[in-house]
């Protein structure tokens, strides 16, 4: 029986004969459904037009798509001494994965800032011996591929070692997280924000959506309420959710100038 994944997120389904009737994080008002109609790819029909890429994206290992699937998303990997923790995940795993992270340590954990980036969570961990996926519980309703190694947390916070911590921020989803690397940059500490908080294309700024393809900006308090969670922190880089969007230094004066910028232009 086939996996399927969402041709429009990447969001992976359960085995089953037929197709998905539909996806319901496409059908949410944050995404949306293809305009050609739900349509989704069986895992083979995934790998047979699309491969792995792994390169370097300022200082981290990422792994993306090519050619590029769903929203184009990649992970990163975030070194840790017993193996990498991958920050969201992409729609496949395949064989050529094993090698290329096991020269890197291996994978210890996946983390995820939030549904869009689900993605084939379940065969990556797989892949690599049952590691758990870090998800908010308050995200559960959009797993669409329910998993053993799946752990809900709850709470505002959930460390994942001495180095990394993951922080409910909210905004985009109730369950959205951002990754607190300590020990990122250098040892000036980086933020992982997928796009809870956006590196702009001039990779200066970062914006705050709650919908990114239907243009739905995040309220004032939702913006707010991200930036005092993450105000104790201490990170001088940003990681964004696309490749080469970071913003490589002096990242956390860059967020605070970003959310006055923000309120003043939706006040």
């Amino acid at each position: 029986m086939p996996l399927w994944t969402c041709e429009t997120c990447g969001a992976q389904f359960p085995n089953g004969g037929n197709r998905p009737a539909s996806c319901v994080i496409c059908e949410d008002e944050r995404q949306f459904v293809n305009w050609k109609g739900q349509s989704f790819l069986t895992r083979e029909e995934l790998a047979r037009g699309h491969r792995l890429v792994g390169r370097d994206d300022l200082g981290l290992t990422g792994i993306g798509l090519e050619p590029s699937f769903a929203i184009g998303q990649r992970a990163l990997l975030v070194p840790q001494g017993d193996g990498c923790v991958m920050w969201d995940c992409i729609p496949l795993a395949a064989d050529e994965a094993i090698p290329f992270v096991a020269a890197l340590g291996g994978l210890k954990a996946i983390a995820i800032s939030h549904p869009h980036y689900y993605g084939a969570a379940a065969d990556w961990s797989d892949t690599f011996g049952g590691v758990p996926v870090y998800l908010h519980a308050d995200d559960r309703a959009f797993v669409t591929r329910p998993h053993s190694a799946i752990v809900h947390w709850s709470g505002e916070s959930h460390r994942i070692s001495d180095d990394l911590l993951l922080l409910r921020t909210g905004g985009h989803f109730a369950g959205a997280t951002v990754l607190h690397h300590a020990r990122g940059a250098d040892g000036r500490g980086a933020l992982l924000t997928g796009d809870i908080a956006q590196v702009t294309m001039d990779r200066r700024f970062v914006s705050f959506m709650y919908s990114y393809p239907n243009y739905m900006p995040l309220n004032a308090a939702a913006v707010r309420r991200i930036a005092a969670a993450v105000e104790p922190l201490a990170f001088d880089r940003i990681y964004g959710a696309w490749w080469g969007r970071n913003i490589a230094g002096g990242a956390k004066a860059a967020f605070a100038a970003s959310v006055a910028r923000y309120l003043a232009a939706i006040a």
